[in-house]
């Protein structure tokens, strides 16, 4: 029972840290890198989202690079450290999260057609974020 909660609670924190690493590593600051971690997580939380780490990580259509061909196997290892590390930190509890209720966020180079039936919130980094909002 034990070693079953532990192999969870490690694979959460893979799909956390690849998150971070993929939607987030060219980012300068660890506030841009730790609020991909917390929409994550937000997720999680929300009735609208799965309540797993990896399957909100995994849900059809919610982070580019799940599905963008490429293989998800972090290369730049500095990048990847720095992820696991954030997200070892965040599940630890002892990594402090921005405090946002932010659900979705996009970079500042796309424009989806999403973004304009959400409350915009501020951009921290390369990434404006969004909270919850019905549909309309």
């Amino acid at each position: 029972m034990l070693l079953e909660g532990l192999l969870v609670w490690l694979t959460e924190t893979d799909c956390l840290a690849k998150n971070i690493y993929f939607e987030a590593r060219g980012e300068a600051s660890v506030d841009a890198k730790l609020i991909v971690a917390e929409v994550t997580l937000n997720r999680v939380e929300h009735e609208n989202f799965p309540d797993s780490i990896c399957e909100v990580v995994w849900e059809d259509n919610q982070f580019s690079w799940t599905n963008d061909g490429r293989s998800d196997r972090p290369k730049d290892a500095a990048a990847w450290k720095e992820a696991v590390d954030l997200a070892v930190g965040v599940q630890l509890g002892v990594t402090e999260l921005p405090n946002s209720n932010a659900l979705f966020y996009h970079a500042d180079y796309v424009n989806p057609s999403w973004s304009n039936k959400l409350d915009y919130l501020g951009r921290v980094g390369s990434h404006l974020f969004y909270p919850y909002r019905d549909w309309e």
